[in-house]
């Protein structure tokens, strides 16, 4: 396989998209395709998980940054958006069930 074939982001893909090497999407940010990106509260944040377990890119990043909330409680973990990789689906927005995660308006 051509090393050029490795380096190319999704609009210089061929028609039909076929990933014939597999774990190649880190080559293939995939960020622009947004038109809305989810943005996390890290104070509503209960760190439950459920954005990572169901975000398909996976685009939610979990830390090891402690995190002391304006209530005075503190995390031993962040979760934070790859927004190199998130598509903007809205799926981490939907699961958490403490509404900790906006969708706003992707600013370009």
């Amino acid at each position: 396989m051509s090393t050029s074939f490795k380096k190319l982001g999704w609009r210089e893909m061929p028609i039909g998209g076929a990933i014939i090497e597999p774990g190649n999407s880190i080559n293939r940010p995939t960020g622009d395709w947004r038109v809305f990106k989810p943005v996390i509260n890290q104070d509503k944040c209960v760190r439950c998980y459920l954005c990572w377990v169901f975000c398909p890119e996976p685009a939610i990043k979990i830390l090891d940054k402690p995190y002391k909330t304006a209530s005075g409680r503190e995390w031993k973990i962040t979760f934070e958006v790859d927004y190199a990789f998130c598509k903007g689906c809205g799926i981490c927005v939907e699961e958490c069930p403490v509404k900790a995660i906006d969708f706003v308006e992707e600013v370009k």
